[in-house]
């Protein structure tokens, strides 16, 4: 498994991971101290404002949960890649997103974040 493979991976377990404590230290091991996050739905700054995003996005979409549908494309230090966010065994993904990575020492320095398809 690629570098950029496993940090998306864990960068999804991240948005998947609901208590609070648990994703909170995933952010510690994925996201550097000042990483960026950014979509049109916010723009944070740092491992609170990761963790605050992700509970809020977390408490909106309860239930649901974030998938990798194919691996990240990628070179030097970005990756690129599509996310699904819907039920566990669900045909259709409720939400679509496409995200931009920049990695630092194998941890997620900054995320460009777009979304496709969102529900309602």
């Amino acid at each position: 498994m690629s570098d950029i493979q496993r940090v998306a991976e864990q960068y999804i377990a991240v948005w998947n991971e609901t208590d609070a404590d648990k994703r909170r230290a995933l952010i510690t091991e994925v996201f550097t101290e000042d990483a960026t996050y950014t979509d049109p739905l916010g723009a944070v700054t740092g491992h609170d404002g990761v963790d605050g995003f992700i509970a809020g996005a977390q408490a909106q979409f309860a239930g649901l949960s974030f998938s990798l549908p194919a691996a990240p494309d990628a070179h030097h230090d970005i990756a690129r890649f599509q996310w699904y966010l819907g039920p566990e065994d669900a045909e259709e993904p409720l939400a679509i997103g496409f995200d931009v990575i920049t990695v630092e020492d194998g941890r997620i320095k900054q995320v460009l974040g777009f979304l496709d398809k969102m529900p309602g």
